[in-house]
């Protein structure tokens, strides 16, 4: 059974009326893997309520960060979505996930590929000096529905160009692809799509999609993460198969382990990835 540590809320943003985004303390004792997440609980009627979050701040940060949407009538975020600074929440002690740059192969180029608030776990992760060591280039491809879906990412680009430490390594390494699938925006379609055609690339002026080169890691909902899978395997991208296996691409296998590789869901949701959002 996890064991939880009590933490503050510090600040909150809300970017829309379906996302927000909260800081909380954080434990002196707590050690994590950036792309990496926890269990968040609230305590309501007589009863302890948890979801796994991924973590959206760096390691190297005294504070936690998270991402998340609104879910009417959610068990938790119909709750969590109402904190304010000063209140107390749960936070669990055992970190985990599959997003790790130890499970990658050397390689060139490093594509992050997320949609909606799977953005999270990426988050942490352009903010970590070893991802600038490891890659030449780090490419972040997001997606979401509405301009407001993309806000919070915009917002930690811009950030970790500004850095005071990291900024000249990011201007110069980090690429950012945006798209939109229900409103004009100037790269249109589902970013699996996008980055099987080509548009990604050609529109960053980058050489195209190469296993010999390039490695992967996925966040997003159900149907982009089985997509992205079938469009790695058949490019000859070699998955990881478990934690401490390195491959070609890892995904959030936390939402997707109980999906058959063939499935197809018909979903189209641009958000709900793995330990980023639940209800």
């Amino acid at each position: 059974m996890a064991t939880y540590t009590q933490e503050r809320v510090l600040d909150v943003r809300h970017w829309s009326d379906k996302l927000f985004s909260f800081r909380t303390s954080r434990g002196p004792g707590l050690r994590f893997e950036n792309g990496q997440f926890l269990m968040l609980g609230l305590d309501a009627e007589g009863r302890r309520i948890a979801r796994a979050f991924s973590i959206a701040s760096p390691n190297y940060e005294d504070h936690l960060e998270f991402y998340s949407i609104k879910v009417p009538g959610g068990p938790l975020t119909s709750r969590l979505q109402h904190v304010k600074e000063g209140d107390a929440l749960w936070v669990s002690s055992k970190p985990t996930g599959t997003l790790l740059l130890s499970d990658l192969r050397p390689g060139e180029r490093l594509f992050l590929l997320a949609t909606g608030t799977g953005i999270a776990p990426f988050a942490s992760l352009i903010r970590d000096p070893e991802l600038y060591e490891r890659f030449a280039q780090v490419i972040l491809v997001r997606g979401g529905r509405v301009a407001s879906d993309l806000a919070y990412g915009t917002a930690i680009v811009a950030a970790v160009r500004e850095h005071e430490y990291l900024g000249a390594s990011a201007r110069r390494q980090l690429f950012d692809h945006a798209s939109l699938t229900r409103e004009p925006f100037a790269a249109r379609g589902r970013t699996t799509e996008l980055l099987d055609s080509g548009r990604v690339t050609q529109d960053l002026r980058l050489a195209p999609l190469n296993p010999h080169t390039d490695r992967f890691m996925v966040c997003g909902n159900m149907r982009m993460l089985e997509d992205a899978r079938l469009l790695m395997d058949r490019r000859g991208f070699v998955e990881s198969p478990e934690i401490g296996t390195p491959g070609d691409y890892v995904i959030e296998r936390a939402f997707v382990e109980s999906v058959p590789r063939a499935a197809r869901p018909a979903d189209d949701m641009a958000g709900h990835g793995a330990g980023t959002h639940v209800a």
